[in-house]
């Protein structure tokens, strides 16, 4: 069993699942009450991972966090490191991966909240992020739940996004999959089987509490 490469993926998980808290909230609850046009534009930038192969997002990920591109550049000169093949590098690449799941979660709650409560507590003098706090937020804790819990588990699983950004560094970047891969490569078909049943033991239980939390159906992307 590959204990580095499993803490190494839980604590990759771990703070992508948080980072996607903080900046897919917000996304969400403008996509769930925006009337703009270029609404479905956005929808689909945000929905792009779905369709896309990893590889294609990783190696635009790669080009866009380059040491020859304007985010490598600021990030050297500040830390004087490099984000490819880095642990902040794989973060980005993760967190890109996994935001439509948490994005589509959030957005079918915040559009479920009953428009009537929400005007009743704009009337009262709340304003928006007070609205949010006490009453669209609790009232869609559901979808925050279930996106928290999506993103964390997609993330477990993500191989072509990882290798393309952040290759194969042991304690660095080798996260369960690569290190599964590596002991097929190498005909360590037990080492392999063991990583691979620890994953599908944490993936399965994910998945309950998952549809323990939202038994509803729920479609890759919200139609309208």
């Amino acid at each position: 069993m590959d204990w580095e490469a499993i803490r190494l993926t839980a604590r990759l998980a771990t703070t992508t699942m948080l980072v996607l808290l903080v900046l897919a909230t917000p996304l969400a609850y403008w996509l769930a009450f925006t009337h703009r046009r270029w609404k479905g534009v956005v929808e689909a930038l945000v929905a792009l991972p779905l369709v896309l192969p990893p590889t294609v997002l990783g190696f635009y990920t790669l080009l866009a966090i380059g040491p020859r591109s304007p985010v490598g550049r600021f990030y050297a000169s500040l830390t004087g490191d490099l984000l490819p093949f880095s642990f902040q590098g794989l973060l980005i690449a993760s967190v890109l991966y996994s935001l439509p799941f948490a994005v589509q979660p959030m957005m079918v709650g915040f559009g479920g909240v009953d428009r009537r409560v929400i005007e009743a507590s704009r009337m009262l003098g709340e304003g928006r992020f007070w609205t949010f706090t006490r009453v669209i937020g609790p009232m869609s804790f559901t979808g925050i739940a279930t996106a928290a819990v999506l993103s964390f588990a997609h993330t477990l699983g993500e191989f072509g996004v990882v290798l393309m950004v952040g290759g194969n560094i042991p304690g660095e970047t080798r996260t369960v999959s690569i290190s599964i891969y590596n002991a097929v490569a190498s005909l360590d078909y037990g080492a392999a089987a063991r990583t691979s049943l620890f994953l599908l033991v944490v993936s399965f239980i994910v998945l309950t509490i998952t549809y323990s939390l939202q038994r509803r159906v729920w479609a890759i992307w919200p139609v309208g």
